[in-house]
């Protein structure tokens, strides 16, 4: 199995905690592979989902309270200049304002089930001073729902492939090494509209 799982419940914590600091890294490797491990008796299941949960909502308070104490014009000199690596322009950062205000709270939760979405979310919602439990209530239903989902996976293929391990871990590279590579071609072939 892979190194960071012998790390246990706070190797887990820290992953999902820079899995929502550091968009590249991937929850649906880091939670489906730990279910896979709580299928071998090496986690115990809710008390994985949990951890992993609990690993988002810090996650997410990271970009949460960023977003708030920056507020919404203060973003945009930042965008200015490091828009290239964010892949995003001010255009974007006002249609993300617009949406976030109009559809409120329930688009955290929703975010919270896609791969990008789930870290950037964080930000509107500081920067539209989104009360905090409300913003940690829609975190942690949102990404208690997706940690269910992943672990169950892992934990379903866990028991149903006694050679799992042998395959698993080029697999979960190869992923990994998918997304850096996606997340550089969109860098370098990014091109601001304006």
């Amino acid at each position: 199995m892979i190194d960071w799982l012998a790390w246990g419940y706070f190797g887990i914590f820290l992953l999902m905690v820079l899995e929502n600091v550091i968009p590249p890294v991937p929850s649906e490797v880091i939670m489906s592979v730990a279910g896979i491990g709580a299928a071998q008796g090496r986690f115990d299941f809710t008390l994985l989902v949990l951890v992993g949960t609990f690993g988002c909502i810090v996650g997410n308070l990271f970009w949460f309270e960023i977003g708030r104490r920056f507020g919404y014009e203060r973003l945009r000199p930042l965008v200015g200049r490091w828009g290239r690596w964010l892949t995003l322009e001010w255009r974007d950062v006002e249609k993300m304002h617009a949406f976030f205000l109009r559809y409120g709270g329930i688009t955290v939760f929703i975010f919270r089930f896609m791969p990008i979405g789930r870290t950037v979310i964080s930000i509107p919602a500081g920067l539209m001073k989104m009360p905090f439990w409300t913003f940690v209530i829609y975190t942690t239903l949102g990404s208690l729902v997706w940690n269910v989902i992943l672990v169950g996976v892992g934990y379903w293929l866990g028991a149903n492939f006694d050679s799992i391990e042998h395959w698993i871990a080029p697999i979960v590279s190869g992923i990994i090494v998918l997304l850096v590579a996606a997340y550089l071609w969109r860098v370098f072939t990014w091109k601001p509209r304006a």
